[in-house]
């Protein structure tokens, strides 16, 4: 009979190079589970509990720790251990009373940056596309696997434009636009963790993908269209602490 599915598991050594385990301490490793980030965009909430945050010394004791209750991502407890953590996420754990947003950096891709209490209840989400659903209505659909439906009058949300929601309930607090001027942050590729001012938009059609110039520091540098992300001040301090 023939294979149905992919596999469930994950070796350590070919794993993403990103998730922040040792290669040759064991065989195996944990493979997160469907949801709202892609395998190759996330880090299974077991590696982060016992790997990053240090909360356990073995995966039974993380286990443990993740199936009590103690993990809260945006707002709703998690007690899959296999459940994938992404961009912009927000991990708050209250039993040492502290709160983390997930942030890519150089090198090292996602990692977790700590924030203050009043930064938890909300994130920002980028849209990646858009479907035209009964009565009229639009659907936006976003990074992070969200749908928001909007009215008819609502027509100022554009693909890759950012929205800031609030956590858990999922309300639109703020439209932010792609365009000149704003802050960008950089989610993938050799500038991934990068920031700076958009300069300009450069869009192309065919083979080539369309790219942007950012500014930062009296230095440009260009990276793909679909890499950029608009984000807030507040995200900027983040990445700068």
């Amino acid at each position: 009979m023939g294979k149905k599915g992919g596999s469930k598991h994950l070796k350590r050594f070919p794993a993403p190079k990103y998730l922040p385990i040792h290669r040759k301490t064991a065989k195996w490793t944990v493979k997160a589970s469907p949801g709202p980030h892609p395998l190759k965009n996330s880090i299974p909430l077991l590696i982060l509990v016992r790997e990053v945050f240090n909360l356990g010394n073995t995966s039974k004791e993380c286990k443990i720790i993740i199936s009590e209750g103690n993990i809260i991502v945006d707002g709703k407890i998690r007690k899959n251990y296999k459940f994938p953590v992404g961009l912009m996420d927000v991990v708050e754990i209250p039993s040492i009373n502290k709160i983390f947003r997930i942030l890519p950096v150089r090198i090292k891709g996602l990692i977790p940056f700590p924030i203050i209490e009043e930064e938890k209840n909300f994130k920002l989400c980028k849209i990646q596309n858009k479907s035209l659903i009964k009565d009229g209505k639009t659907q936006l659909n976003l990074h992070d696997g969200r749908n928001i439906i909007t009215s008819n009058s609502d027509t100022n949300y554009k693909t890759r434009d950012v929205l800031k929601i609030s956590i858990p309930e999922q309300e639109i607090l703020e439209h932010l636009p792609m365009k000149e001027g704003v802050s960008i942050l950089v989610t993938a590729g050799k500038h991934i963790g990068a920031h700076g001012i958009l300069k300009n938009i450069e869009h192309r059609f065919g083979p080539h993908a369309s790219i942007v110039t950012l500014e930062y520091e009296d230095e440009t540098f260009q990276t793909a269209l679909e890499y950029a992300f608009v984000i807030e001040d507040n995200i900027v301090k983040n990445l700068e602490s």
